[in-house]
């Protein structure tokens, strides 16, 4: 809310400050308007006139603080406006057409200038604000002495004008600084946070290749097995895979598979594959989730490719994976004889119950299977359910 400085984002430390601000400066205003609602009705009881300016004191002060609150900034212009009715005409008009002939009964027209005064201070530029702060305190000099108040009473309160003007300056310069300070702080502990967790999927992959990929060629360049027996050329076709969607999704890609459920995922992939069964697995910005619902997923899924292997009659699968908003959907697709759900028995009806749905409605999530004779099944994971 100063000099049209909108840096910061919402919610940032910098809006916080300027929020308060806001809200200390309301408060200020609303202190002084106490004072004239009081004054008005022990000196002005019977003028009209004074009653109206009160009310445009008033429609003044909730121009200027209500467009602060729905814009998250003071508007410049109806700042300006504030100075020039509240701060400067207020206490002319008091004179002229209220009876405000003496100090006490002026005063609470004079009053008012100080809370204008410290809006103006953190709302416009700091020329423009100077400038506004003078052309009150000149105003408020002549409407003293038109009541002829005394010097004491004059001094005293241009005095506090003036230093409602710098306390506000001040603090708006301090909150500003430690709000800067608090987003700086944040930015860099979120960019620390992410630099981790590339960290934990960079390993993760390496132990990966290392136990896999690195594990074949070096068995291959021992020559302790025969590199074109069928056995090594699945092997190598299985984790040629694996190396395929490592490829797609790179370790810094942001649609890599998280550490927890894209390692689960991954690695109920990697057991099917070693049973022989193609698995077209695609990965897109999965959420993170707690430790319990990705190992929900993967024994899930593991159980869902095992059906397939069992009783689809076909070699190959697809998975998919994708989260949206903090939500995860996984689904498990193949082309092979498909069943009836509603009468399945023994060991499909099982694995479907205790091992999918079961697993799903534990951790708070729901699976989804569909499936007919002879168009294949497709079982659909989610979480929430």
């Amino acid at each position: 809310m100063g000099g049209g400085d909108t840096h910061g984002g919402v919610g940032s430390g910098l809006q916080r400050a300027q929020a308060f601000l806001g809200l200390a400066t309301l408060l200020y205003r609303a202190s002084h308007l106490a004072v004239g609602i009081a004054a008005v009705a022990q000196h002005h009881n019977h003028r009209p006139a004074a009653w109206a300016l009160l009310a445009t004191a008033v429609a003044t002060s909730v121009l200027v603080h209500g467009t602060a609150y729905s814009r998250g900034r003071f508007v410049p212009w109806t700042v300006a406006a504030d100075v020039l009715l509240t701060g400067c005409a207020l206490p002319f008009a008091a004179y002229a057409w209220a009876g405000a002939r003496e100090a006490p009964s002026i005063a609470w027209t004079m009053v008012l200038g100080g809370s204008a005064s410290a809006v103006a201070a953190v709302a416009l530029r700091r020329r423009t604000a100077v400038c506004a702060v003078l052309l009150i305190v000149l105003t408020h000099a002549v409407g003293y002495r038109m009541v002829d108040a005394e010097v004491a009473v004059t001094g005293g309160h241009l005095n506090a004008v003036v230093f409602s003007a710098v306390i506000a300056q001040v603090l708006w310069w301090y909150l500003r600084r430690q709000g800067r300070l608090l987003d700086t702080a944040t930015e860099q502990a979120v960019r620390a946070e992410a630099q981790r967790a590339r960290y934990a999927e960079r390993i993760a992959h390496y132990r990966a290749l290392h136990d896999t990929v690195l594990a074949t060629l070096t068995t291959i360049a021992h020559g302790t097995v025969d590199a074109n027996s069928p056995e090594v050329r699945r092997r190598c076709a299985r984790e040629a895979a694996y190396l395929r969607r490592l490829v797609q999704h790179g370790p810094d890609d942001p649609a890599a598979p998280r550490p927890e459920v894209g390692a689960a995922l991954e690695g109920a992939v990697r057991d099917a594959e070693e049973l022989g069964l193609r698995v077209t697995a695609q990965y897109h910005d999965l959420p993170a989730v707690p430790p319990d619902v990705a190992t929900a997923f993967g024994d899930a899924v593991r159980e869902a490719l095992n059906n397939v292997l069992r009783h689809s009659g076909t070699g190959r699968a697809y998975l998919t994976a994708a989260g949206d908003d903090g939500h995860l959907l996984v689904t498990v697709v193949d082309r092979g004889a498909g069943f009836d759900p509603a009468a399945t028995t023994g060991g499909t009806g099982l694995g479907l119950r205790s091992s999918i749905h079961a697993r799903m409605r534990g951790t708070g999530g729901a699976a989804e299977v569909d499936s007919e004779p002879g168009e294949g099944t497709r079982v659909e994971l989610r979480w929430p359910g």
